[in-house]
């Protein structure tokens, strides 16, 4: 009899230590995730800042291009047509940026919808085409890109 109330009495002090195990376990837990909410509320704080600053960022950066775009005249223009044909010359942007509307339409469906059909073929040689005519652009004379391009509105090469 003593030993089943010496087993008794272990077992009810075990039983203890493991509710107080389970109590601290359960304080500790619940500090935890009042840290992790604190963390993720700090985090959303800091998304929306970073956020907030990306949006002014591409604002600015939209308007000094439009404002680039709109003074974009003679020389300018050249250098600014020139690269892009080299750059982007598939897409047939620098078209655009020269006037000619329905040959950068041309480029543009040529590339994207032909060169679809084709796996590349017509992005290739929208590319190449545009290359040719970056590299004759920025190699003009200012007078002679002028004349040639934005007063005799010659739309290739």
């Amino acid at each position: 009899m003593a030993d089943d109330k010496n087993l008794s009495d272990d077992l009810d002090d075990m039983l203890g230590d493991a509710k107080d195990g389970a109590k601290k376990a359960a304080d500790k837990a619940s500090e935890l995730a009042d840290d992790a909410k604190e963390l993720a509320g700090d985090a959303k704080e800091k998304a929306k800042e970073f956020a907030s600053e990306a949006k002014e960022t591409a604002s600015e950066f939209a308007d000094s291009a439009k404002e680039a775009f709109n003074s974009a005249s003679g020389e300018n223009k050249k250098v600014l047509a020139g690269v892009l044909a080299i750059l982007l010359g598939a897409l047939g942007i620098h078209k655009f940026i020269l006037g000619y509307n329905k040959e950068g339409i041309i480029m543009l469906v040529i590339t994207l919808v032909i060169g679809g059909f084709t796996c590349g073929i017509g992005v290739g040689l929208m590319g190449i085409v545009g290359l040719i005519e970056g590299i004759i652009y920025i190699t003009k004379s200012d007078e002679e890109f002028y004349n040639t391009y934005q007063v005799g509105k010659k739309p290739w090469f």
